[in-house]
Formats: structure tokens, C-alpha cells, sequence
């Protein structure tokens, strides 16, 4: 029996008999956080963890949640791409001012506007970027945060103003654990930064206090997290698609499964024949060459000749790169008049059958990964059933998208900036937000605005 490693947590082993079995395992001794992660006791938040002498509130259960899931989606082909369509989805045409009205059927709108004033302080520290880090950061995590900076003009009498903002990921910031009996975020009085990926050995650890809207020029440099409540969480959001890490985990696995059938199953499929009399003639050959040897070394010499001769013909055998080449060997008869001739022949294997059995599962894998990150498969170009959706099936989805799953992301991708707008523009009632076209189908939009007509 023989084991060959396919992936980290996947194996091949080929029995005597020629069939061959991969064996995918939970995961590996240094991958212990992916077996806590897929545990239902999801505990983090009972103790504080510590870290560099100060008590944090633990981000999954070795503190690596965010690069946890980062691994997981560098590893699966369709995960990245779900999440980057939700963000095209709500980010639409991108960030605009507007103030909100009612219209004369009683429907609320958004009125775009221009402020001046607003929108340079917009562009003097690049809030598009901000944006779009910080939408990135909330689809992935359902959660942010954000670096406010006073002026320093409130030192020497002058108004003070939030000058900017700016992201920190996830990976770089933890909630200090509060003191107060109640753990709830609330009561979190302080956010660590660091490089919690690797404990902060070469960072060190820098505090800042929680922003406070009711005082928010208390601080010159003060931090916040933004997030939308996750269930019977008490800190931290999980994201929506937690319990199909699994799946994503799982349907990463197959193509390096397949792929390792397609190299290496062709050799596995074959039975090599070798005469006796052949081999009798070459250690003959070999003593003959080296007399001064033992019987022992001789037929170490005559093993290296069958593995090398063995290992050509796999060579030729194996891939599918080889298809069309040929092995010539020469039939002879020994003394006794006996035929000595090589065979090669085929075995049955259900090849055809266990690679369709993959494809089911990584379909099954897609099909789940899809529905938990909340996309709807029209709009993420699965092909379900073998059948790809078609456009009116894809607008209607998209209409539902927009109608129900960006509203309440929206506000809290928003949070800040809008906190930071009315701070510095007391009583405004000019926000920002993403601005989207109404969705309609072809034959709703006039002739002269169609897509097809404009060149």
C-alpha cells in the first residue's frame, strides 16, 4: 500500500489491488483553528483573552477570525467572487450627498445635493478610499472600524472639527474587555491596534479610546467599531455566511482531487506483466559485468534496473500529457521453449463515477455557499441544474437584491461618516449614501436609451 499526499488535508492511497482511495482528513496539526472553527461551541466571548499584558475581547477562538476566513476564501474559487459581486450590488454608482424628502405620493426619496464646503473636506483626506475599504471590510465581516482625528485648533481656543477619518481592518483592531459586569459592546471603553495576526510580537500594542458621539471632541485621535448585531453575540458580528465555511472548505478540496486523478490515475489503472526469463537474463548480465560482487549486491543492482524500468513506464503510462505514446517490448522463448512476453493491462476502476460524484458535491458546495453569503445564484453566474440564468431571471433577482439587502448595510457602511458630517455641520440634514438607478427591463426603457442603440 502506498500514500501520496494530494493536498494538506487531502491523501491518496492505492491498495495492492490497484484501486486507489482519497481520504480527505479534518485538518492538520497546524491548521487547529480551522477544526475550533467548525465546532458548534462557539465560546470566545466567555473570558478575555490576553495579549501582550492587555485583556481583549478574543476575535474567534485562537483571536484569528478574520484571517481565518481570509484562508478560506484564498483557497475556494467561488467565495471572493460572491462577495465582490455583494459589493458591486451595494456600492452601485458609488458614494453621493443627498438629503431625504417625501415626494407627492407620500414615497420617501433621495434628493442628490452639492455642498461645497462638505465635499472638499470629503476630498482632502480621500474618503473614497475609506469607502471602499470599509465596505469590503463590513461584506466580509459585517463589521469595521474607524480612526477619528480632532484638529488641534480647540488647544489654543479655536473650533474644533474632525479633520478625517480612517480604516483599520480587522485584522490590526480588538475590543478591549470591559469591567463592567454586562458584556455588551457598549461598555467597551477602549480599542487596541496591533498586528493580532502574529500576537503582536513586533507591533506592540497602541490603545485608543471609544469615540463618543455625545463628546466627540473629547480626544484628539479616538476609534470606534461599526456593526450590524449578530444574534446572542455580545461583541463582535459574525458573518452571514459562517456555517458554509464548511461547504467553502470542503468544494476547495475537489479540484485538487481531480487533478491529482488526471496526473497520476492513469498509472494507477494499469497491471505490468514482466516475464521471469527477462530479469534472470539481466542478473546474469549484471554478474557477469561486476564478478567481484556478493549475491546480496547483485540484486540490489537488479532491483535499481526495475524501479528505473518501472518508473519509464509509468512515465509513459501516467497523464494525460502521454496520451498516444506506446511501450515496445520483445517477445522471446527460454530454453525450455516456454514464451516470455510483457503484458500490460488494464484494470477497472470507476474513475468516471467518482469524478461525477466530486462534481455533485462541489455543486452542492456552490449551491450552499451561495445561499449563506446571501446571493442569490442568478446573481453570482452559478450554473445550477445545468442551466445558466437568464437576464429576466437575473433582473428580477437583482431587483429583489437591491429591494431587500443593501438598505441596512448601507447605514451602518455610512455610520461614521454620517456621525462625522452631522459633527462638524451641526443640524444639517445632508447625509451620503450609494446611489443606484432604478432597474428596469428592456422594454421599459425607450428606444433612443437602450444599451444596443447607444454606440
Amino acid at each position: 500500500m502506498k500514500n501520496e499526499q494530494i493536498t494538506d488535508k487531502t491523501n491518496a492511497i492505492h491498495l495492492p489491488d490497484g484501486s486507489v482511495y482519497t481520504v480527505s482528513m479534518s485538518h492538520g496539526r497546524d491548521d487547529a483553528h480551522f477544526s475550533q472553527l467548525f465546532s458548534a461551541n462557539n465560546s470566545w466571548e466567555l473570558d478575555p483573552s490576553i495579549v501582550m499584558g492587555k485583556k481583549i475581547v478574543s476575535y474567534g477562538h485562537n483571536n484569528d477570525l478574520p484571517v481565518v476566513i481570509r484562508r478560506v476564501m484564498d483557497n475556494s474559487n467561488i467565495g471572493p467572487g460572491i462577495l465582490e459581486r455583494k459589493i458591486g450590488l451595494q456600492y452601485g454608482d458609488g458614494p453621493f450627498l443627498y438629503r431625504e424628502e417625501i415626494d407627492d405620493d407620500n414615497n420617501k426619496i433621495r434628493v442628490p445635493v452639492r455642498n461645497a464646503e462638505i465635499e472638499a473636506w470629503l476630498k482632502s483626506w480621500d474618503s473614497d478610499r475609506y469607502i471602499e475599504i470599509m465596505t469590503t471590510e463590513f461584506i466580509h465581516l459585517k463589521g469595521y472600524y474607524t480612526r477619528w482625528y480632532r484638529n488641534k485648533g480647540p488647544r489654543i481656543g479655536g473650533k474644533p472639527k474632525i479633520v478625517k477619518l480612517e480604516p483599520v481592518l480587522n485584522t490590526w483592531a480588538r475590543l478591549e474587555w470591559p469591567e463592567h459586569p454586562e458584556k455588551r459592546l457598549e461598555n467597551v471603553k477602549h480599542i487596541f491596534v496591533g498586528d493580532f495576526e502574529n500576537n503582536c510580537l513586533h507591533s506592540g500594542i497602541a490603545t485608543f479610546p471609544v469615540f463618543d458621539k455625545n463628546q466627540p471632541f473629547t480626544y484628539g485621535v479616538s476609534m470606534s467599531y461599526h456593526n450590524l448585531y449578530s444574534f446572542s453575540r455580545n461583541f463582535y458580528s459574525i458573518p452571514s455566511y459562517y456555517g458554509t465555511l464548511k461547504w467553502l472548505s470542503t468544494a476547495s478540496d475537489i479540484p485538487d482531487i481531480i487533478n491529482y486523478l488526471t496526473v497520476n490515475g492513469i498509472s494507477a489503472a494499469f497491471h505490468i506483466h514482466s516475464p521471469q526469463g527477462y530479469w534472470d537474463d539481466k542478473r546474469q548480465k549484471l554478474a557477469e559485468r561486476f564478478p567481484d560482487e556478493t549475491d546480496a549486491q547483485i540484486d540490489s543492482r537488479l532491483k535499481d534496473v526495475k524501479e528505473e524500468l518501472f518508473r519509464s513506464i509509468a512515465n509513459a503510462l501516467a497523464g494525460k500529457e502521454n496520451a498516444g505514446k506506446f511501450i515496445e517490448t520483445v517477445d522471446f522463448h527460454d530454453l525450455d521453449g516456454n514464451l516470455c512476453a510483457w503484458k500490460i493491462e488494464p484494470i477497472e476502476q470507476s474513475i468516471k463515477e467518482f469524478i461525477e460524484s466530486q462534481i455533485k458535491v462541489s455543486e452542492k458546495a456552490d449551491s450552499a455557499a451561495t445561499s449563506g453569503m446571501g446571493l442569490n445564484p442568478a446573481l453570482a453566474n452559478l450554473i445550477t441544474n445545468n442551466s445558466f440564468s437568464g437576464g429576466s431571471q437575473q433582473l428580477y433577482a437583482a431587483k429583489f437584491h437591491v429591494l431587500t439587502d443593501v438598505n441596512i448595510p448601507e447605514r451602518i457602511i455610512f455610520e461614521a461618516l454620517n456621525q462625522a458630517i452631522q459633527v462638524n455641520w451641526p443640524g444639517t440634514d445632508i447625509k451620503i449614501g450609494f446611489y443606484r438607478k432604478v432597474i428596469m427591463k428592456e422594454d421599459e426603457v425607450s428606444p433612443k436609451n437602450r444599451i444596443k442603440n447607444q454606440v
